[in-house]
């Protein structure tokens, strides 16, 4: 029986609503980013993108547990001298918690060409609305 290997033409791509409101952040992007690689479904490939698109909503009710909120930095370095910069998360979570949902996403999959295709497949969103209805994406329960 020979193995199958699936082709980036022959991929039917899902939309899925994932609420994030009361989810815990680590868990919650390692569900999202199991679907966004598509390891969720039985045609998975490691070398072709075959996950879904997913858009999260209520991003800034995500819940970081322990004393993650203010002691946790995201850190960032401009290669320059002196470049380093440190945000605590309470700062970034009251500013942009859509950036703090997507970059721990993002860390959970490839550093590769193929992860950088599979991270434009996310959209995340402040609130609880969002422009992609002609999609008709389904909503989809994660649970913790």
């Amino acid at each position: 029986m020979k193995t199958y290997m699936a082709k980036a033409n022959e991929i039917e791509r899902k939309w899925f609503i994932i609420d994030a409101e009361g989810k815990v952040l680590g868990r919650l992007a390692s569900e999202v980013a199991s679907i966004l690689r598509g390891k969720n479904k039985p045609i998975y490939t490691p070398h072709v993108d075959t996950g879904d698109h997913v858009i999260i909503l209520n991003a800034d009710k995500v819940v970081l547990t322990g004393n993650k909120l203010e002691q946790k930095m995201y850190i960032t370095h401009s290669q320059y001298p002196g470049g380093l910069k440190k945000v605590p998360y309470s700062k970034l979570m009251a500013e942009k918690p859509e950036k703090v949902v997507y970059e721990a996403i993002r860390g959970m999959l490839p550093h590769t060409k193929l992860g950088r295709k599979m991270i434009k497949k996310l959209r995340v969103y402040r609130g609880t609305e969002h422009p992609h209805e002609a999609q008709q994406p389904e909503v989809l329960e994660i649970n913790e």
